[in-house]
């Protein structure tokens, strides 16, 4: 009797659920998937899908989620411990915040009066005060806080996320990055985002929240019967060309292209908000006279459509045209007219994060998405030049809020000026350990096999925030 063929490489991976049968086979057939680490590690998921908001700049903490009386006590005066070397080094004296803040929700979380919105939702978030990060410049900084190495050349949280996951929605990519207007993206550039060595797959998929055509070339050109034709020629050659190379990440392009085809009537319909009430744009403020804000918003009900239709990962940028005080690509960084600055970028995003926790929600999509809001570090507590603040990496606020947190949580302080961690300090490695631990996958065990080495997000760091689990 004639032997059966063994079945190819694109065969084995049509067999394999969830497209985990490619990361099993990427780099060595011998190397464990994701899916097997989240087995092993016997986590329970409580949140099915991810969304970050990322206030690139450095958003300073002693103005927003972190009250430091003594500033505004010792005004003018020099700060009585030893100062570490700042970005420019131009340091003055002891510089207090602007904002008033204010107890808001049951839980009685102090926030400023930058965020009047987010304070309304006090009762949802997990703020924690004590966070750290390794570097001070803004490039460093950012892929640093994305990837967990200060340098280029690893892979994305929202591609870890995508490539333990997989895809719930066939017709949408895993990973989306979210613009709008002309705004640069955060200074480190598109490589924080990447997938880098994790299959292609898993790259993101930037939308323009605001133009017509929100991937560019979406639309079809061509009839579809002539797409149909060029995709089964390129699935036919890509086997082949796999088959014979042994490259998975072969078989990663040709699954992009599947997905690009389908996005060309998903995306469209997915930016359609046409059907939206007129009370959830008031909502979000898509229709607020200031672009920025309107800009923002936009990107902030996109996510929720996003949540909607299963997209595992989604990260909003901030706007950084009209604002002055900041730089292009960090808007949130005020090294002068600290007070304008802020108070500009809050107006933009204040009112859209709020409405999107709101709106989840109602909807009753909260419970299993996680909304993370960050920044890459802090600012000084003492002023650079006169009404600037220098960047600080020894503390800064994040909060988050949704599936698996305990609302109204706060963890970990800073000493009486806001300078340092005092108390329960944390890292970039420990969000990214949360938030994975949240999505029901043990950060150590989530790991793939590069340059002969089991890299994970969180390098060879990292612990859960046991105090913001519910």
């Amino acid at each position: 009797m004639k032997s059966r063929p063994m079945p190819t490489r694109r065969e084995l991976l049509a067999r394999a659920s969830a497209g985990f049968g490619l990361a099993a086979l990427h780099g060595s057939l011998a190397a464990a998937s994701p899916l097997d680490a989240h087995r092993a590690a016997r986590l329970v998921p409580r949140a099915r899908s991810v969304i970050l908001c990322y206030m690139s700049g450095g958003t300073s903490h002693i103005d927003s989620f972190d009250p430091k009386p003594r500033l505004a006590a010792e005004a003018g005066q020099p700060m009585p411990v030893r100062i570490e070397r700042t970005m420019f080094n131009n340091n003055g004296r002891i510089f207090p915040s602007p904002f008033a803040f204010a107890r808001h929700g049951e839980c009685g979380h102090e926030i400023s009066s930058l965020f009047p919105h987010v304070a309304t939702c006090a009762d949802e978030l997990a703020i924690v005060r004590s966070m750290t990060s390794e570097v001070s410049e803004h490039a460093q900084a950012n892929i640093f806080f994305h990837t967990g190495f200060p340098f280029e050349g690893f892979p994305s949280a929202g591609a870890w996320a995508s490539y333990g996951l997989g895809s719930a929605n066939r017709e949408l990519p895993s990973y989306v990055v979210l613009r709008s207007g002309g705004s640069s993206l955060p200074i480190g550039g598109i490589g924080m985002f990447s997938s880098h060595f994790l299959p292609a797959e898993h790259q993101p998929s930037f939308l323009q929240a605001d133009q017509d055509e929100a991937v560019r070339n979406v639309r079809p050109r061509v009839a579809d019967a002539a797409q149909q034709r060029r995709m089964r020629l390129a699935r036919e050659q890509g086997a082949d060309f796999a088959r014979e190379a042994g490259d998975a990440e072969v078989e990663a392009a040709i699954r992009n292209l599947e997905t690009g085809y389908r996005m060309q009537a998903a995306v469209p319909e997915l930016c359609d908000i046409t059907g939206e009430t007129p009370a959830t744009r008031r909502l979000y403020g898509l229709d607020d006279p200031d672009p920025q804000k309107a800009g923002y918003a936009r990107q902030a009900l996109l996510a929720r459509r996003l949540v909607e239709r299963g997209v595992r990962f989604i990260e909003l940028t901030c706007l950084n045209e009209g604002i002055g005080a900041g730089n292009a690509g960090n808007p949130w960084d005020q090294h002068g007219e600290l007070e304008r600055g802020h108070s500009a970028m809050a107006h933009q995003v204040d009112q859209p994060i709020a409405g999107l926790l709101k709106d989840l929600r109602a909807r009753g999509l909260l419970e299993d998405t996680l909304v993370v809001w960050a920044t890459e570090f802090g600012r000084t507590p003492f002023s650079q030049g006169s009404d600037g603040r220098d960047h600080n990496p020894f503390a800064f606020s994040v909060w988050l809020a949704g599936g698996g947190v305990k609302g109204g949580a706060l963890v970990g302080a800073t000493d009486e000026y806001g300078y340092r961690v005092v108390d329960r300090a944390h890292t970039v490695w420990d969000l990214w350990a949360t938030v994975l631990h949240l999505l029901g996958l043990d950060h150590q065990a989530f790991t793939h096999r590069h340059a002969g080495r089991d890299v994970r997000l969180t390098d060879v760091h990292g612990g859960v925030i046991q105090g913001v689990l519910a």
